[in-house]
């Protein structure tokens, strides 16, 4: 049976802050910040991102807790006049449900089977 974990939508923009390129001393906009996380989750997906964090926590926990204090503030700050999500099926309560995707056909081209490059670690580099 497959698993599904609800995530807040606060947590899935925080985790789409920590992987993205964003730095700490870049001081970046809301604007910008908006924009890292939209180009995580399309590059990653809300579990993948999550995933990358996961891994940068077992890794490097001292840095991992740093890095995610300041993208939960500033994914905070800059979503902080969002409208609430209009779409049907949007849970009033702002949780998301993640599906684990199907297993894809051996050779097939299907999203999300692609390599994808590796997110930065909280220290910059590639992790």
């Amino acid at each position: 049976m497959p698993v599904m974990a609800y995530l807040s939508i606060g947590a899935v923009r925080a985790d789409a802050v920590f992987v993205s390129g964003l730095q700490c001393c870049d001081e970046p906009s809301a604007g910008q910040v908006r924009q890292a996380v939209a180009a995580a989750v399309r590059a990653f997906g809300c579990s993948g991102c999550a995933g990358r964090v996961a891994q940068e926590f077992g890794d490097h926990p001292e840095t991992a807790v740093i890095r995610m204090r300041w993208a939960r503030g500033v994914a905070l700050e800059a979503f902080a006049d969002s409208p609430p999500d209009p779409r049907p099926g949007a849970d009033a309560g702002g949780l998301l449900v993640i599906r684990p995707r199907p297993p894809a056909e051996p050779g097939s081209c299907s999203p999300g089977t692609e390599r994808r490059k590796p997110a930065r670690s909280a220290a910059g580099g590639e992790g």
